[in-house]
């Protein structure tokens, strides 16, 4: 079993920045590749980035060069660095990560305002 705790979300205007965290609990010798996904209103779940269990990290198209996504080594946190953030960047962002099963956290709420 995995828990997965986000913090870090918030309010931030167009061009400010915002680090999210990822806590991982529980059987997190079992993790490989973890991740960030996020849901906007009346909008499907969408890809964000991730990074492989051996740190190889990738995004989506619509964040690259503004989002980092980052683990330490015992895989117990993974962090998203958005920069030069937009008004669609608003969402609720989840963190995800991949064991003998798929595990997600509960969202935390990124708003970004004009």
């Amino acid at each position: 079993q995995v828990q997965l705790v986000e913090s870090g979300g918030g309010l931030v205007q167009a061009g400010g920045s915002l680090r999210l965290s990822c806590a991982a609990s529980g059987n997190i010798f079992s993790i490989n590749n973890m991740a960030w996904y996020r849901q906007a209103p009346g909008k499907q779940r969408e890809y964000v980035a991730d990074i492989t269990g051996s740190g190889t990290t990738n995004y989506a198209d619509s964040v690259k060069g503004r989002f980092t996504i980052s683990r330490n080594g015992a895989k117990s946190m993974v962090y998203l660095q958005m920069n030069s953030l937009k008004p669609e960047d608003t969402a609720v962002y989840y963190c995800n990560v991949q064991a003998w099963r798929q595990y997600w956290g509960q969202g935390t709420q990124v708003t970004v305002s004009l």
